[in-house]
């Protein structure tokens, strides 16, 4: 969650009502104890789901519905839209039967037909970051019926109901969305928990209980409203002044720090922590001459102190990360650490020695100024410092918001740059597979082909999703042995919320994607 990238569609975000005769914020439908007002610094980038592979998700969650899901607690793919389960024995043939009197909420019909619209769209369209590469596997769709779809792949994927399960398969009308293009009336249409009555870019979005929803979640709030931030300073100003409910995505760590105090400003807050899966790393650009050679990445991976990078910005609310699999995943490793130990500047500069590199080397580092909170900045500064104090490098640090940001990483413009990735699904596969190949998310092209070619298909072969350790395991390996990522730290989840309201525990899906629909108020119960 990734985060994830996309491109397309900046022309759906337009500062307008999306369904007719609703008024733009006036507050008239469900006013009262029964709405929640959710602050956050995660803007969907496309109302259009073939083409976000990123935070828009958290939208998308609340507003579609896709065949199966994560209720609160699975760990594994659950029945949404539909039942679903693989007909043969080596997961190729993938069949999925939807419920009786599925409907969009403009009336139209959820059927086999739509389902098959939805997908074949995200693999046609193909927008660049978005998240055709997801479908790989995917070889075509057959329809029987209004409601049973098989999905046939063209090799074995035993992570595919995973797949099926992430927002980007959310299921749309075929009369409202192209199947060749993006929808650009910036509008929306879904069958999910609730309907997006209004959106504007920048500011808010305006979410009411879809009354024609048939599905697994069971809705503790009639009305969300999502108020979306530039700095996390304002997000948590607002909630003091009790002007949000709680808050999600963006806080910084010394905004957690400060709500856990026992602080006048802070009477009737609480602060709901969770296990995160989110992670950050850097991304060297092979292509660009600065980092081309493997001695300096190595370089780099060896002179990094994560455990001070992790105290200094972060204070308790991360840990240092040595593997691109997070803890909690299964096939985590601490492969990093096993080959460079701690910081070791004389390491360092024997690896360029050898490699015969004069320091110091010239190095521009770029990060997303609004993207993943404001210690984002702290951070890179941090990195800065880490790398001169081995007198071995000279960096230059560079910040663009994100669209630009974006743009610029796509383009192959930034020779090491930094991002997070919020999963998919939680499975190690996805910690692996977005990152290589020819064509990846991150838009640098990473030709590996014992990961892509062997590890990653054995390991899908497998069911049991426990037991493929041993091939990510190598996988991470071969990680190391390139650096062509650099893994950082991995996250704790926060929801700084208002004492009158309850759900904050259940609100995350293991996607880490919020579920407004656990939200409510104390005193409605």
């Amino acid at each position: 969650m990734f985060n994830r990238t996309s491109l397309q569609a900046a022309a759906a975000l337009a500062s307008i009502s999306l369904l007719a005769g609703c008024s733009l914020f006036s507050g008239d439908d469900a006013d009262g104890e029964n709405k929640i007002v959710v602050g956050t610094t995660s803007e969907p980038s496309t109302l259009d789901p073939a083409a976000a592979w990123d935070g828009s998700w958290e939208l998308y969650r609340n507003v579609f519905q896709t065949l199966l899901s994560f209720p609160t607690g699975s760990a594994t793919p659950q029945p949404d839209a539909a039942d679903c389960k693989f007909t043969d024995t080596v997961s190729k043939v993938y069949e999925c039967r939807l419920k009786e009197g599925l409907a969009f909420s403009d009336g139209g019909k959820l059927d086999a037909r739509a389902v098959k619209h939805s997908i074949d769209r995200i693999r046609t369209i193909n927008a660049k970051g978005g998240p055709a590469p997801l479908l790989g596997s995917l070889d075509k769709i057959v329809t029987s019926g209004d409601r049973t779809v098989t999905f046939q792949l063209k090799e074995s994927d035993a992570t595919f109901p995973y797949i099926l399960a992430t927002p980007a398969m959310s299921i749309v009308p075929p009369e409202r969305y192209p199947a060749d293009a993006l929808r650009e009336d910036g509008k929306l249409t879904g069958s999910g928990p609730y309907v997006l009555n209004a959106f504007e870019e920048g500011n808010r979005a305006e979410l009411t209980k879809n009354p024609t929803y048939k599905g697994f979640a069971n809705r503790k709030n009639d009305a969300v409203t999502i108020r979306y931030f530039q700095e996390s300073e304002a997000m948590v100003g607002a909630l003091r002044k009790k002007e949000i409910d709680a808050t999600y995505r963006g806080l910084t760590a010394e905004e957690v720090v400060q709500l856990q105090e026992k602080k006048p400003e802070n009477e009737g807050l609480q602060l709901v922590e969770s296990t995160g899966a989110d992670i950050r790393y850097l991304v060297f650009n092979a292509k660009d001459p600065s980092v081309s050679k493997i001695a300096v990445r190595r370089a780099i991976a060896q002179v990094v102190d994560r455990d001070t990078l992790v105290a200094k910005v972060y204070q308790g609310t991360a840990e240092p990360l040595y593997s691109m699999v997070p803890k909690g995943i299964a096939g985590h490793t601490t492969a990093f650490f096993d080959r460079y130990g701690d910081p070791d500047v004389e390491k360092a500069g024997k690896i360029l020695d050898e490699a015969g590199i004069d320091g110091p080397v010239a190095l521009t580092l770029w990060y997303t100024t609004d993207r993943y909170g404001s210690s984002t900045e702290a951070e890179f500064a941090e990195l800065k410092r880490q790398l001169e104090a081995s007198k071995l490098f000279k960096v230059t640090v560079k910040g663009k918001p994100w669209k630009d940001f974006q743009s610029g990483y796509q383009k192959g413009e930034y020779p090491a740059f930094g991002r997070g990735w919020f999963p998919d699904f939680p499975d190690p596969d996805n910690f692996i597979a977005p990152f290589v190949g020819k064509e990846n998310v991150l838009s640098t092209p990473y030709v590996r082909p014992e990961i892509t070619d062997q590890l990653l298909p054995k390991s899908r072969k497998v069911s049991d999703r426990g037991a493929v350790t041993e091939e990510f395991e190598r996988a991470q390996e071969i990680l190391v042995d390139d650096v062509r990522l650099l893994p950082l730290w991995q996250g704790k989840l926060y929801i700084a919320a208002s004492e009158e309201i309850a759900g904050g525990e259940r609100a995350l899906d293991p996607q880490t994607v919020m579920q407004m629909w656990e939200l409510q108020r104390k005193t409605s119960w």
